[in-house]
């Protein structure tokens, strides 16, 4: 019973890795992509407009991610020297990669209801993989939009705050990184996760079905 149960989470692991990897360096890239068509090359001349994932994978975020479907990348590098309008461009930079990973479960989604009910084994196992895929992009999107650095929904709210107030917020940075990874792996933020991730996977399904 142990030895089966152990081999259904190994393959569910393995199962998931295809969408990890794709769904953290889409989340990266389309960080590096808005920033230049904002006017930013910092990106583009760090080689981090690709979908390679060996150029975006941080290995704390890559294993939360893989284990509590929440987690990071490590991120592209910004200069926002080169924004016409810093506050608005950066918030747009740090919201492009949360929308990237929503839009990309949605694609994985459409294409799930073709083929998990496949009984083809080939073809169950791919609408599986799409499966973990569109729940693992959903949870970074997810994870990455909670208000507190450094994930992008701090730069999207320090880009309403007064200067003062985001300078002062930002001080603390790395306490509240450090109680925010203490949250997650005594699994304070299991039930409010999941709660967003499967009401927004049920929300996107939904939408994307074909009648």
């Amino acid at each position: 019973m142990t030895n089966s149960f152990l081999m259904q989470e190994l393959l569910s692991l393995l199962i998931s890795v295809p969408g990890l990897l794709l769904c953290l360096s889409l989340h990266e890239a389309a960080h590096g992509y808005v920033a230049y068509w904002l006017g930013d090359p910092t990106a583009k001349n760090a080689g981090r407009l690709t979908l390679d994932p060996l150029h975006h994978l941080d290995p704390l975020g890559t294993i939360c991610l893989l284990f509590f479907h929440v987690g990071w990348a490590r991120p592209v590098p910004i200069n926002t020297s080169y924004f016409k309008k810093p506050r608005r461009d950066t918030a747009l930079v740090s919201l492009a990669g949360p929308a990237s990973n929503f839009l990309l479960a949605a694609v994985l989604l459409f294409l799930r209801q073709f083929l998990i009910y496949s009984t083809v084994m080939p073809v169950y196992v791919l609408g599986m993989m799409v499966h973990y895929g569109a729940l693992m992009s959903i949870g970074l999107g997810v994870f990455n939009l909670i208000p507190v650095p450094p994930l992008d929904g701090s730069k999207i709210l320090f880009s309403f705050l007064p200067w003062q107030s985001a300078l002062k917020f930002a001080k603390y940075e790395q306490y509240i990184q450090f109680i925010l990874l203490l949250l997650l792996f005594v699994g304070v933020l299991d039930v409010p996760m999941s709660f967003c991730i499967n009401h927004i996977y049920t929300w996107i399904a939904g939408l994307v079905t074909v009648i």
